[in-house]
Order: structure tokens, then C-alpha cells, then sequence
């Protein structure tokens, strides 16, 4: 009897529980689950970036608000976004499935108006993770270019259009051939990003404050209560304006949902990573912002209008020199890498996941695993080009 038993046990392998999970919700088990639970949340926290998303979007914090903007506005979005998170968190665990929001919708919408409604959500999300992409390699390619303009003397290095579009094009394929690697590779990958972006973030908050000189330091009263209005806008409305900043950075939240069916204990793990990855982000975040308020200077609006074209590197080079804040700020350029890396990860599961169900043009093309990485690699390359 034992040896009819194990005879039968090899035809019909047991499923693991992530793989039963994934048969209710009416797919098949096609990734590795190679995704630890602590790689998974480090996905959700790398795939925010906290240094280089901030670096990014400073411009809409400075002119709308200043440090009171920075401060408060950042420490006022937090708590919202955390409520959407949660209720993320509580779908992700009830069908981790890399479709993510798009089933939800399906699942949970009338029947009347569900397909098209899952088809909205679908391809806003799917466009989403595609413009993603563009729009962190577009940072990193006017960060690199920033990098060249410290390193100038005078800062006077002026990039044409051309050159800034190579650098974004080099970006882009580079991180193609890096996802298409297989899955464990990505997964291992996800410690060397999460130690990255940490390192950078208390590099941030705690020696940037030592080492700013007198001159660029603020007093409470400057960086926990001025409210500068560069804008032009009335100040209610800038201030809402500035919500933009922590919006932006931290709405990456819903990143490890995409990789629900590469993560082992998806069930659990998936909501723990949206959840911690905005706890986490939301203080490291606003203790970012209150060092950057403390160590910018009274002088807004020179920082907005430097020759370097970012605020974030006047600020480090007002604070640091020339040569040690190059040093920060290839740091910040190679963590913005990573978090397009994850961009360009994500946004190839939740294509795939999308072809999948044939809601995309080109689906059957689009719905295969590559044999030898045994992941998507026709997505991948998709969501690049």
C-alpha cells in the first residue's frame, strides 16, 4: 500500500498552500516562489526609494509651502495613505494574485459593470506600471547629468536633449536585461536595494546635520514653521499642492502585490510588506524632511533656481563641498537605478498578469514564460520598449 501511495503521491504531487490559494482564485502556479517574506517587504520598501524619490520631487515641496510644506505637508498625507494601504492590505491577503487590483475589482463589483470596471482598473494599472518605468529612469538620466554638473567646475555643464535621451535609453535597456534574469537573482537582488536605500536614508538624517555648516543651518522656528509660497498659487491651495511630494514617493505601496505569485506566503507576506513599507517609509520620510529643513539655507529660492538644476544636490553641495556631496549623490543615483530596476520588475508581472486574462492586444505573445529564466521575459522587454 506505502509503495502504491508514494506511486500516486508523484503523479499528483500535493500542492503547497500558496499554490491551493492561487488554484481557488482560478490560475495556475507558473512563477518559482522564490520571494521571501522579508525580500518581499524590502521590494515594497526599495520600490519607493525614499532619497531618490524625495530628490525627485522636492520641486513640488519647495515652491509650495517650503519647510512648513516639506514638514507638515509629508506628516499630514502619511495617515491617509496609510488607511488605503491597510484596506489593500486586508484584499492582498484575501487573493494575493499578481493582477492585484484589477481582480479585486472583478471580484467585488457588481456583475453588471464588473468586466468593465476590472477593464478600467486593469489597464490604469497596467499604463501605470509602464509610465513608471519612464518616469524614474527620466529621473536617473537628470540625476546622472547632475552628478556631471557638480563635478564641473562652476557648475556650468549644460546637457542637450540628445545626450539626456541616450543616458535614458541606456537606462532602460540595461534594466531589461537585468530583469530577465530569473527569479531567485531578483529576489536576492532585493537585499543589496533595501540595504542601499536605508544607508542613504540615515546618511540623510543623521550626518547631514553634522556636517552642514553654520551658515545653511536653520532654526526651529525657520524649518519646523515658514511657509514660503514661490508658486504663485493661493496658500491653501499650494499647501494641498505639496501633498504631491509624499503622494508621489510613498504610492509605491501596492509594488509587492504584483509578486504575490513569486513570494512564498503570499497570504501573509503581501499584506505585511504594504503595510510595513508605508510605516516605514512614512517616518524615515518625514525624518528626511525635517533634516533637509534644518540644513537647506534661508535662501528657497536660490535652491530652486541653482545651476545644478536639483534642489536636493544644492543642498548636499551647500552642505557637504563639492567633492563629498558627488560622492552622496552617486549614492542616490545608484539607488534611483534600483528603484527603476523594481519599476520595470513590477510593471512586467502586472502586464503578464494582464495578457494573462487576454485583456491586452498582442496577449498570447505576451502570456509566455521564457524557458531558460523561466520568467517573463517577453513583458519585460514589452513594458521597455
Amino acid at each position: 500500500m506505502r509503495a502504491e501511495s508514494d506511486t500516486i503521491s508523484k503523479l499528483h504531487p500535493q500542492l503547497s498552500a500558496d499554490e491551493t490559494t492561487l488554484a481557488e482564485l482560478g490560475y495556475k502556479q507558473e512563477f518559482h516562489r522564490e520571494f521571501t517574506p522579508l525580500e518581499v517587504a524590502g521590494l515594497a520598501f526599495s520600490y519607493v526609494g525614499l532619497v531618490p524619490s524625495i530628490v525627485s520631487v522636492l520641486f513640488y515641496a519647495i515652491p509650495n509651502g517650503g519647510p512648513f510644506a516639506m514638514v507638515w505637508g509629508w506628516a499630514i498625507a502619511c495617515p491617509f495613505i496609510m488607511c488605503i494601504g491597510l484596506a489593500m492590505a486586508e484584499l492582498a491577503s484575501a487573493a494575493p494574485t499578481s493582477g492585484g487590483l484589477y481582480y479585486w475589482t472583478y471580484s467585488l463589483a457588481s456583475p453588471r459593470c464588473r468586466n468593465f470596471l476590472s477593464w478600467i482598473v486593469g489597464y490604469s494599472n497596467t499604463i501605470e506600471t509602464i509610465t513608471a518605468v519612464a518616469s524614474v529612469n527620466w529621473a536617473c538620466a537628470i540625476q546622472i547629468t547632475a552628478a556631471i554638473s557638480i563635478a564641473s567646475s562652476g557648475q556650468v555643464y549644460t546637457t542637450t536633449n540628445k545626450q539626456l535621451y541616450g543616458i535614458y535609453a541606456a537606462l532602460v535597456l540595461s534594466h531589461a536585461v537585468l530583469v530577465s534574469f530569473g527569479t531567485r537573482v531578483l529576489a536576492r537582488l532585493q537585499r543589496l536595494y533595501t540595504l542601499m536605500n536605508a544607508s542613504l536614508c540615515f546618511i540623510i538624517i543623521i550626518a547631514l546635520p553634522i556636517a552642514t555648516p553654520p551658515d545653511y543651518r536653520n532654526n526651529a522656528s525657520f524649518a519646523l514653521g515658514d511657509f514660503t509660497n514661490l508658486a504663485g498659487w493661493p496658500s491653501g491651495f499650494a499647501f494641498i499642492l505639496s501633498f504631491m511630494a509624499p503622494l508621489y514617493t510613498i504610492g509605491g505601496y501596492d509594488a509587492s502585490v504584483h509578486m504575490s505569485e513569486e513570494a512564498s506566503n503570499a497570504a501573509t507576506a503581501i499584506p505585511w510588506a504594504i503595510v510595513s513599507s508605508i510605516a516605514v517609509t512614512a517616518v524615515l520620510g518625514w525624518g528626511i524632511n525635517v533634516s533637509l529643513a534644518f540644513c537647506m539655507g534661508t535662501d528657497v529660492g536660490s535652491i530652486l533656481s541653482s545651476s545644478i538644476g536639483q534642489p536636493m544636490a544644492q543642498i548636499l553641495y551647500n552642505s557637504l563641498g563639492q567633492r563629498k556631496a558627488l560622492a552622496l549623490w552617486c549614492l542616490v543615483i545608484s539607488a534611483e537605478y534600483m528603484v527603476a530596476s523594481n519599476c520595470l520588475l513590477v510593471g512586467s508581472r502586472q502586464t503578464f498578469a494582464f495578457a494573462r486574462d487576454g485583456a491586452l492586444p498582442f496577449s498570447r505573445y505576451l502570456y509566455r514564460i521564457n524557458r531558460y529564466t523561466e520568467t517573463p521575459v517577453n513583458t519585460v522587454w514589452f513594458d521597455a520598449i
